[in-house]
């Protein structure tokens, strides 16, 4: 198998499946520490309330993820 082989399929298998994460659960963004630049996914996160960093304890702040435009704005 050559080189270019491998890379290939690596690739092909890698945009073969839409479905990256374990849950059902779509998410709709993430919590993040400027801080310590720690990120929870909004998924991993109970209740609506925004969850301090596990880190250093500050409240963390919401961040959507990129729309279909690839804008997060």
């Amino acid at each position: 198998m050559s080189v270019l082989t491998t890379i290939k399929e690596m690739l092909q298998a890698s945009t073969q499946s839409t479905n990256r994460g374990t849950t059902t659960e779509q998410s709709k963004g993430a919590y993040w520490c400027d801080d310590c630049s720690e990120r929870l996914l909004d998924t991993a996160v109970e209740g609506d309330e925004a969850p301090e960093c596990p880190s250093c304890g500050e409240e963390m702040r919401f961040e959507r993820s990129p729309g279909s435009t690839g804008c997060a704005c």
